[in-house]
């Protein structure tokens, strides 16, 4: 094939945004994907049945709305994306529920006044400076802040709900169970830092920009990514693994949408950047199971029928101990399971009148272990007669996963710990931590800087430490969706 300017490999929502970014910049850029389709963790197919549309990886995308990237790429203006009041909901014992509204002081008077006091004084502090949280935790943790008491005060309430004091401002068992829904998306042992910090984030999305799904299945945000990438002169080639770099046609920039494993394992590394990259650790796993459901489902609790996301696996206690299980290499006998039922909203993912449900359940990493009926089991829990609306079901262990993506190591969506050490290093300690040593060679997936993540921003910040490095271009190109075609190479 010809030459050109940039390659990118892989096609997830970092490769693509630096693919967009370079591409805007005035570069040739062609894209390699190992799958038909583009998109990696965000791409959309009929799993089930025909005309039950389901996401393959991610499903919902507060970190999307937040995101540098998408703003400046004007992702509202290029694909709809359905905010729902509720930006999550939690099930609990009884047919009760804790309902985490978009706003939050609804999301207050329905604690209690003793937690919902405790609940506002938690979040209002942040919520006024919410943008300024983004940019703190959207970026590289080694910059300086340009908000140090936003900081400090987001550090305090990780400290927090990060250690054994994480229910001492609490009286009941919703809201603590709310917060510790949103802190298992860490897949980390509960309480921790890592997981406090994590969720604190994504909770306080919920206040902000909320958890927004997009019309038509995750796909569609890769689609909008790849019509601008083609529109400025790219392309993307598909079915296609690319195992060494020797391999790629010659390139200035290449930027490697990749687990630092497989970076490893594609080029010969010069050795004290070869041990860095192999000290990087990854974490435990997610296996998922699809439905196609014959209605909605029955949940005890009526107003978890219109919440979009859901956090299942009861009390703080009990998410707790199966996290903590997991964190020991067990399987959860009664597992945290994190739900997603986007036609409640979006009619186009199912047949009139049927739904689509989407679930995972954290397991040790490399499990091989059907979790078809562990999730089932605890879904019917809080929705008796769940089982009745199944009309048919698939199921991915974590293996399955990386199997159908490689970054993806023994199933760990994360592509790398997310602990407190591996936000600061990941995957080395750096200021520019997308540069590797070799020439014109950069990392930009969710194994480096800002983590995990629909977001984009570690795709686009390796694009942009790429034409600093290589181009002298220290401005970054404009992402408008008005703009017109690319200008000339640089």
């Amino acid at each position: 094939m010809s030459e050109v300017d940039a390659i990118v490999v892989g096609s997830g929502p970092n490769g693509l945004a630096a693919a967009v970014t370079l591409a805007r910049a005035g570069l040739s850029v062609r894209v390699y994907e190992k799958n038909s389709i583009p998109g990696g963790g965000a791409s959309t197919a009929e799993l089930t049945l025909p005309g039950f549309h389901h996401d393959i990886g991610s499903a919902v995308h507060p970190m999307a709305l937040a995101s540098e990237f998408f703003q400046r790429f004007g992702i509202t203006d290029r694909v709809k994306m359905l905010v729902p009041d509720i930006s999550y909901g939690h099930p609990l014992a009884g047919g009760r529920a804790g309902i985490a509204y978009r706003d939050l002081e609804r999301t207050a008077a329905t604690l209690g006044p003793v937690d919902g006091r405790a609940w506002l004084d938690l979040f209002r502090p942040l919520l006024r400076d919410v943008d300024a949280v983004a940019e703190f935790t959207g970026n590289q943790l080694l910059r300086v802040p340009r908000h140090p008491l936003t900081v400090t005060r987001f550090g305090l309430r990780v400290l927090e709900q990060g250690t054994g004091a994480w229910n001492l401002r609490f009286r009941h068992d919703a809201a603590p169970a709310l917060l510790t829904g949103a802190f298992a998306h860490a897949i980390q042992k509960l309480p921790s830092l890592s997981t406090a910090g994590a969720g604190l984030i994504l909770a306080l999305h919920g206040h902000a920009r909320g958890w927004p799904i997009p019309v038509g299945g995750s796909g569609t945000i890769v689609g909008a990514l790849v019509d601008d990438l083609i529109a400025h002169g790219g392309e993307i080639v598909t079915d296609t693994f690319v195992r060494r770099l020797a391999d790629l046609p010659p390139a200035k920039i290449v930027l490697l949408d990749v687990a630092p494993r497989a970076l490893a394992q594609m080029a010969d590394l010069p050795p004290a950047y070869a041990r860095q990259l192999a000290r990087f650790s990854y974490g435990n796993a997610v296996a998922k199971v699809d439905y196609a459901l014959s209605g909605p489902v029955p949940w005890s609790a009526p107003e978890l029928r219109d919440a979009p996301t859901l956090h299942v696996g009861g009390t703080r206690a009990e998410i707790a101990r199966a996290e903590n299980t997991v964190s020991r290499g067990r399987h959860a006998a009664e597992p945290y399971v994190l739900v997603s039922q986007p036609s409640v909203m979006d009619s186009t993912r199912a047949p009139a009148g049927q739904h689509v449900l989407w679930a995972y359940t954290h397991v040790p990493r490399g499990s091989t272990e059907d979790q078809t009926e562990s999730i089932t089991r605890q879904i019917e829990r809080f929705a008796p007669g769940f089982r009745d609306t199944i009309l048919a079901s698939a199921s991915r262990t974590a293996v399955d996963l990386e199997n159908h993506n490689p970054n993806y190591v023994g199933g760990d969506i994360a592509a790398g710990s997310v602990s407190i050490g591996q936000l600061i290093a990941r995957p080395v300690l750096s200021t520019d931590p997308w540069r590797t040593p070799l020439p014109g060679v950069y990392l930009c997936s969710s194994s480096t800087p800002p983590g995990p993540g629909v977001h984009g921003l570690a795709g686009y910040r390796a694009a942009l430490s790429a034409l600093h490095h290589e181009y002298g271009i220290r401005q970054p190109p404009s992402l408008a969706p008005t703009d017109g075609p690319a200008a000339s190479t640089p």
